[in-house]
């Protein structure tokens, strides 16, 4: 071989070993990380502690793969927790690919069942062996290392029981929302609500018997829509900045009546269609916006 070839291969190799380094003994940010992806019209959240993430929701394509690069070292390919708030197409569709292309150890779900085929593949991806399901009680706490999730919503009442997949409740594919899972993150004293699309009932529910204070960060419920948020819902978490997850589309999301609520109350928000992916970053005491 030439010397020219040798110096080639040499130089690949001390690449490749310096990568396998880098992966090996990078020491983890100790910050914790919320990035809304940029999904176009749907929703994703990634939420990252270390080397352990959780991902809510999948968007609607595979744009989530890209998101998960930007923010993921490229060596780790295991997601601790995968939620899926409730399967409309805007959430679930690009979990089909996450669930193919990435270890999913834990998958927090409601058992319904919709007549969506595609919908159908997820389900069968979630079902693998190695894939613990877990069902959303309200009053159910999940946690992945020092992140914790409240379930507040579904109330337990006919969905979200422990039951088997293959019991799953039969809803109509226009009643997906109403099912949403609504939880409260927690890492240190931060805290954010996730709504998933929750209509305006289960939005005033939540705000009657919400006794937690304020929080930092609202995911602001069905891409801005106006059956979504109540005013009820930000009088009684009073969050600091509200994330509007939202693309081009045909709805009129965000809705005017919404942005005119959040600055009526002095909210900050940030919407995806504006920014990107939007990433905050707190250190369990105070957060910022990256």
């Amino acid at each position: 071989m030439e010397e020219r070839s040798w110096k080639t291969v040499f130089k690949a190799v001390a690449l490749i070993l310096s990568l396998l380094a880098l992966a090996v003994f990078q020491v983890p940010d100790p910050s914790f990380h919320i990035v809304a992806c940029d999904v176009g019209q749907g929703d994703a959240t990634l939420i990252i502690y270390k080397n352990s993430q959780i991902l809510v929701d999948g968007g609607p394509d595979s744009k989530v793969l890209s998101c998960l690069g930007r923010h993921l070292p490229f060596w780790d390919r295991e997601i601790e927790l995968v939620v899926l708030t409730h399967p409309d197409s805007d959430h679930f569709a690009g979990l089909i690919e996450v669930f193919e292309k990435y270890k999913v150890d834990n998958y927090l779900y409601n058992p319904l069942s919709i007549s969506k085929p595609e919908y159908k593949v997820l389900e069968n991806l979630g079902g693998r062996e190695g894939v613990k399901q877990i069902y959303p009680l309200k009053g159910r706490a999940v946690g992945v290392g020092l992140i914790r999730l409240d379930i507040l919503s579904p109330s337990g009442d006919g969905t979200g029981t422990e039951k088997n997949q293959e019991a799953a409740q039969e809803i109509p594919d226009n009643a997906t929302n109403d099912y949403s899972i609504v939880s409260l993150v927690s890492f240190g004293k931060f805290r954010m609500l996730l709504t998933g699309d929750m209509p305006p009932a289960v939005s005033d529910q939540i705000a009657a018997s919400w006794n937690s204070g304020p929080v930092h960060y609202i995911k602001t419920p069905h891409h801005g829509s106006k059956h979504g948020m109540t005013q009820n819902l930000l009088k009684a978490v009073m969050p600091k900045l509200a994330v509007i997850s939202v693309g081009k589309n045909m709805y009129g999301h965000p809705a005017h009546e919404i942005l005119d609520m959040l600055n009526l109350n002095g909210i900050k928000y940030l919407r995806t269609d504006e920014k990107g992916d939007i990433e905050v970053v707190s250190d369990g005491e105070k957060y910022w916006i990256k």
